[in-house]
């Protein structure tokens, strides 16, 4: 987000930069700059965060003619492997969908159903705007202002979520699918809720694991990793590959649908 790059900028980049010419920026200094990063407690990720800031802002440079030449183009990063999965099992799928049809706080309840039932990111609920929902079509399209990726994208509906949408009464009343009753504009956080509700459910897992327990149970019923990338709006592949190892085990259950030399497989051969 802009925010977040101000304070990368405000915080980081500009106490070793600021007073630096774009021409004199090298790809010396910016290395040290990288491994200093983490000498002062940061993690490779976050170290990877200002490179890519800075990085951006040399392409723009060029782009606007104040350079001839990106000198970080392809620099090294430490692109650690930080990401956290958690997905839910069958028994805590449950239990939580018991507690969010029960539960008195209705309109974080069905935000919470939503996710579930779409994969969809937070923000990209929160700020969804019936006039980008079509029922007819069963297809939810996401602005590409409000998307990670900065591209429109279109997200199918499935029964789960128009189930959800018809138990909303927000339709002709508010612009949003889930306006905050308080203010009427869409919530900047549901967290406080979420804390409540997954305790109640017995479950430790954040919000955005719902969107992993939601790819997990596409791969786990035989849909491609290409559907899944489709349907959650990777823009490169290779995120959409960390589910790889959940369709390997989709493969190997159905391919155990068809064994029949272990005894197990037939009574036939247990009695032989």
């Amino acid at each position: 987000s802009a925010k977040k790059d101000e304070q990368l900028y405000r915080l980081h980049i500009a106490p070793k930069f600021q007073d630096m010419g774009l021409a004199q920026i090298s790809r010396r200094d910016v290395q040290v700059f990288h491994n200093t990063l983490l000498t002062k407690g940061q993690s490779p990720a976050s170290a990877d965060h200002s490179i890519k800031l800075l990085r951006r802002a040399l392409n723009l440079a060029v782009q606007w003619e104040y350079l001839d030449k990106n000198v970080l183009r392809g620099i090294e990063l430490f692109m650690v492997d930080n990401q956290v999965e958690n997905y839910l099992d069958d028994d805590q799928l449950q239990r939580l969908l018991g507690v969010l049809r029960t539960d008195k706080n209705r309109m974080v309840c069905l935000i919470l159903m939503f996710l579930l039932s779409t994969g969809a990111r937070l923000n990209e609920a929160l700020t969804a705007t019936w006039k980008n929902i079509n029922r007819d079509g069963g297809v939810w399209k996401v602005n590409a202002l409000l998307s990670k990726s900065k591209r429109s994208r279109s997200i199918p509906l499935n029964d789960s979520a128009l189930w959800v949408l018809d138990q909303l009464t927000s339709e002709g009343k508010s612009e949003y699918l889930f306006p905050s009753p308080v203010t009427g504009k869409p919530y900047t956080a549901i967290t406080r809720a979420w804390y409540r509700l997954r305790k109640k459910a017995k479950v430790d897992i954040r919000i955005h694991d719902l969107r992993h327990s939601f790819a997990s149970m596409l791969v786990s019923r035989g849909r491609s990793l290409f559907e899944v990338q489709q349907i959650l709006g990777h823009s490169d592949p290779k995120v959409t590959m960390r589910y790889a190892h959940l369709s390997a085990r989709a493969l190997k259950d159905a391919a155990n649908a068809g064994s029949v030399i272990v005894p197990s497989a037939t009574p036939d051969l247990q009695a032989a």
